[in-house]
């Protein structure tokens, strides 16, 4: 079996469990599945990167559209469907129509959460019955895993690997018995500033 769009590898799981048999790969590898949808849950939105998809969206502001996260601007296309009729026929042009924000997210290795309108232009805004008038083909997501969602995915693939020899939830070492703590926070810690805010 291969891992789906995973956070790490099934060697970096293994080196951090000091394994270097292949009997228990299957399980690894779906404790990383795992971890990696929970992360996902966590936090609101996914870190790897899709091929670019056109998404049709509400645009709530004539000057600012809120898009999850998009990975960078190579296949950014948007698109507006200015009288109502389901066909995107207006192609904006980046930096001559709009921006993308932050616009620092180069440097930093930050998706693009916003696009913004410059030069006069707008964005429909759809009334009742609301249609989607705006199309933004992206290639969504993070451009590469971020070291700490990394690092989060491996203890979360181990914790979630261990619980096949923890009966009910429990652990145990010689006379001791440890409960497996419903959230890890060293893990919580990793992924807290990548938590969408809002999320429950």
């Amino acid at each position: 079996m291969s891992i789906v769009d995973g956070y790490c590898t099934l060697n970096e799981v293994k080196s951090a469990l000091r394994l270097s048999d292949s009997i228990d790969d299957t399980l690894i590898e779906n404790s990383i599945e795992a971890a990696s949808r929970r992360i996902d849950g966590y936090c609101g939105r996914f870190f790897y990167k899709t091929s670019p998809t056109a998404v049709r969206l509400f645009a709530y502001d004539s000057y600012r559209l809120s898009v999850n996260d998009i990975s960078s601007t190579t296949g950014l296309i948007v698109k507006l469907d200015n009288d109502g009729d389901g066909t995107y026929e207006d192609t904006l042009v980046l930096d001559t129509d709009y921006i993308v924000e932050p616009t620092d997210f180069t440097i930093y290795d930050r998706p693009i959460r916003t696009i913004s309108m410059i030069g006069g232009a707008t964005f429909p805004i759809s009334t009742l019955p609301a249609i989607p008038l705006v199309q933004v083909t992206a290639a969504w997501g993070f451009d590469a895993v971020p070291h700490d969602v990394r690092e989060a995915c491996v203890l979360l693939s181990i914790r979630q690997f261990a619980r096949f020899n923890a009966a009910l939830g429990v652990m145990a070492f010689a006379d001791m018995a440890i409960t497996v703590r419903a959230v890890d926070p060293d893990v919580r810690d990793l992924l807290l500033p990548y938590r969408l805010l809002g999320v429950a």
